[in-house]
């Protein structure tokens, strides 16, 4: 089993006689890490933003789908109450709100 050491660990363990001896003598320990240096920026920092678009993107299209479905109920239900209603007269003004099937 391979073992994880933390972030930001870079020697987890100096072996004691190493560690002593450096004590007696004074003498440094140099400790040696192997890294690569990546090319670029991570593939995070672009897919973020996309993701972030997208989203967005699909809320818009929800929220017109949802106007426009809307939008037809309301057309449809003043067809069906100007179908029903015939004629409407205020005050002496006489409104057709639909045109008869004749």
């Amino acid at each position: 089993m391979a073992h994880r050491d933390p972030p930001g660990i870079i020697a987890p363990h100096i072996p004691a006689d190493t560690y002593r001896r450096a004590e007696d003598t004074g003498q440094p320990v140099v400790i040696v890490v192997h890294t690569t240096d990546q090319q670029g920026r991570p593939l995070h920092h672009y897919l973020f933003p996309i993701v972030i678009a997208g989203a967005g993107a699909v809320g818009v299209f929800g929220l017109v789908a949802a106007f426009l479905a809307l939008l037809d109920f309301a057309a449809q239900t003043a067809a069906a109450v100007g179908g029903v209603a015939g004629t409407l007269g205020i005050g002496g003004i006489t409104l057709r709100l639909a045109r008869p099937k004749d």
